[in-house]
């Protein structure tokens, strides 16, 4: 089971940037295709980001043109480059690989943004 840990998160004002990564414990995480959710207090998990194995991405409206989503797979590693930050952007980031509605892996312990002044 490919084990998922996120970080990079934290206490950031608004307009600000963050970074955040997902390592993945196995390679075969490079075989799949990739998405960042975000859950905050009281609402459901959102997919916020998705990238595939060759590369194409696609955001949620909310995000479009202030997050980018990458990946290294030389290190089974995703990022969620976020910039403009808004309070509504505050949550718990997590990745995990979509299947349908759905996800494949465990969650991880996802990492915390704050986006505050």
């Amino acid at each position: 089971q490919v084990r998922l840990v996120e970080s990079g998160g934290g206490l950031v004002q608004p307009g600000g940037s963050l970074r955040l990564s997902c390592a993945a414990s196995e390679s075969r995480f490079t075989f799949y295709t990739v998405a960042w959710y975000r859950q905050a207090p009281g609402k459901e998990r959102e997919l916020v980001a998705r990238i595939t194995i060759a590369g194409s991405t696609n955001y949620a409206d909310s995000v479009q043109g202030r997050f980018s989503i990458s990946r290294d797979n030389a290190g089974n590693t995703v990022y969620l480059q976020m910039n403009n930050l808004k309070l509504e952007d505050t949550a718990v980031y997590y990745c995990n690989a979509p299947r349908g509605s759905s996800w494949t892996f465990g969650w991880g312990p996802g990492t915390q943004v704050t986006v505050s002044s």
